[in-house]
């Protein structure tokens, strides 16, 4: 069964703008903020009942006029495995959702 980034890719918006929102960026919120996206994203994508086991990673971070940057790399198999990144903003921050689905 193959990995449906843009399935994944809707999944993490709905929870982005469910989450977040059009909410300001508020330095203490932003543990819970991730901690809600992720799990969010997680229960959504168990619920999809495919074989994957996945991992979210979240990175929020304010519109101040700094620099961000996100990396990630992976050793996995190319015909069972796969990513979705999702970069998604409002007025004062940034976020970054990856999903990596691992093959079983």
């Amino acid at each position: 069964l193959k990995f449906n980034t843009e399935e994944v890719e809707s999944i993490v918006k709905k929870n982005l703008q469910a989450v977040i929102g059009q909410n300001a960026y508020e330095h203490e919120k932003t543990p819970q903020w991730a901690r809600s996206i992720i799990e969010g994203c997680l229960d959504r994508l168990v619920k999809l009942s495919k074989p994957f086991k996945y991992i979210v990673n979240c990175t929020i971070a304010q519109k101040n006029g700094g620099g961000l940057y996100n990396a990630s790399s992976c050793y996995w198999d190319n015909t069972k495995d796969d990513t979705c990144t999702v970069n998604w903003e409002n007025k004062t921050m940034h976020v970054i959702v990856t999903v990596f689905a691992a093959g079983i």
